[in-house]
């Protein structure tokens, strides 16, 4: 009986950290050589840890890993913050995390290529 409560357990904790994470990105062109993004990650948090891993970083590294160049973030932003009593999601919770910003390069107009 011991055996089959330790097998259901860690089976929904496999579960749950397999299942615990989802991410996004969409990009979206201003110009022929630049535009903007918008990341966004989720993780589930189990007495303090966090599956598979914080749900910022899985932002930042969905946007990352696609490789647009000159990325920069304008803004970050995490859901649910509790701001003093934070501490009570990590004991279990779910957190969204969506990071905006730009990539690429904005083209000079034909006269400030030519005064360089």
């Amino acid at each position: 009986m011991r055996l089959r409560r330790f097998g259901t357990a860690a089976l929904l904790l496999a579960a749950c950290a397999t299942l615990g994470s989802c991410a996004s990105v969409s990009f979206t062109r201003d110009t022929q050589t630049s535009g903007s993004f918008t990341s966004s990650g989720t993780a589930l948090t189990l007495f303090a840890y966090d599956f598979p891993k914080r749900a910022i970083d899985i932002a930042r590294e969905n946007a990352s890993d696609s490789r647009q160049p000159n990325m920069i973030i304008e803004s970050e932003w995490v859901f649910p913050n509790l701001g003093p009593v934070d501490w009570l999601l990590d004991l279990i919770g779910i957190r969204y995390a969506r990071v905006t910003g730009t990539w690429g390069f904005v083209p000079t107009d034909e006269s400030g290529a030519a005064a360089r």
